[in-house]
């Protein structure tokens, strides 16, 4: 495995994979913080079209990441975290609306656990899954963190977006 840092607004970033594709994202003030295995090797040059899109997201100018990802995960976990990518930016639903739309409406629970278990946060938006009251609930970085990411989505999507390659 390979790892890099990236500063962002949230505050550092850690991204883990082979270099090209991210399997983990650890964001700052985690539940579950990142170790570094001694077998995972630096690499502060790698995922550099990563960087670049964090960048443009965090600049207001990406609405959907476009990147190679390897997450790990039940196939329960994956149907989920496939539907969550689906939540366009700026948007949000409940835990039950995405149990519904995964074709298991009673699966709330479930589907609130495999949210929670979402190793690619922001790139694979489950900071846009709040409660059925409105309210923001569970986020693996943290509850200011999520505020900010729908505040700055918010903000930004009305303004208009220059192509990805700019």
């Amino acid at each position: 495995m390979r790892y890099t840092t990236l500063d962002t607004p949230l505050g550092r970033l850690l991204l883990v994979g082979d270099g090209e594709a991210i399997r983990w994202i650890d964001l700052p003030n985690a539940r579950r913080p990142a170790v570094i295995a001694a077998d995972w090797r630096s690499a502060p040059d790698a995922f550099v079209e990563a960087r670049r899109q964090f960048g443009a997201y965090f600049s207001g100018t990406l609405r959907q990441f476009d990147l190679p990802l390897d997450p790990r995960g039940t196939p329960f976990q994956r149907r989920v975290w496939s539907e969550l990518a689906r939540i366009p930016y700026a948007q949000t639903i409940s835990y039950a609306e995405l149990a519904r739309r995964i074709g298991n409406p009673n699966a709330s629970r479930a589907v609130g656990l495999a949210n929670g278990r979402n190793p690619l946060s922001i790139i694979v938006p489950c900071h846009r899954v709040i409660g059925a009251n409105g309210s923001l609930t569970g986020y693996g970085g943290g509850l200011a963190a999520k505020e900010y990411l729908l505040a700055h989505e918010r903000r930004h999507v009305d303004r208009t977006l220059a192509p990805l390659g700019v």
